[in-house]
């Protein structure tokens, strides 16, 4: 039972909860459309993976201080996560985009032929995820997420 009450892992749990389902409505106010597939989809605004690292370090510093052994894994670990969100994760995505654009090329080459136009939609439409890395900006507004939900739930739930 003490697993309910590790601070640190709450509040990294809570942020990526609250980093998905926060997708939804920015969406909607970005788009104009309401997209629940957001809640479960890597990428957009914001960072879920900022958010869970940067609520555990922020935990972590709380609970254990910012001189501690732990603190400087924990600090580290959210470096080199919110890097990769930016780096190799972003340009994955990227590449995604193009290779996306040429099986929509290809597949439009190949619309005359009579077996293609029997194939399912679902066949035809076959995408990689394109949606894989973070923006900057996605980056720092999920890292702020989760410093400022670590810093709720140690004011508000355990310490008060």
């Amino acid at each position: 039972m003490d697993l309910l009450f590790n601070f640190p892992l709450i509040a990294a749990l809570l942020a990526i909860f609250f980093a998905q389902f926060i997708k939804v409505p920015i969406h909607f106010i970005a788009l104009k459309k309401l997209d629940w597939s957001l809640l479960t989809s890597t990428g957009g605004m914001p960072s879920s993976h900022s958010a869970a690292v940067t609520a555990l370090a922020t935990a972590v510093g709380i609970e254990a201080g910012l001189t501690s052994p732990i603190f400087s894994v924990a600090a580290i670990f959210a470096i080199i996560t919110m890097f990769d969100a930016t780096g190799v994760r972003r340009q994955a995505g990227e590449q995604a985009a193009v290779l996306n654009r040429l099986v929509v090329d290809f597949n439009t080459f190949v619309s005359e032929a009579k077996t293609w136009q029997q194939k399912e939609e679902k066949q035809k439409q076959r995408k990689l995820k394109e949606l894989l890395g973070h923006k900057p900006i996605e980056v720092f507004f999920g890292g702020l997420t989760g410093v400022f939900i670590a810093l709720f739930l140690h004011f508000v739930l355990f310490e008060g």
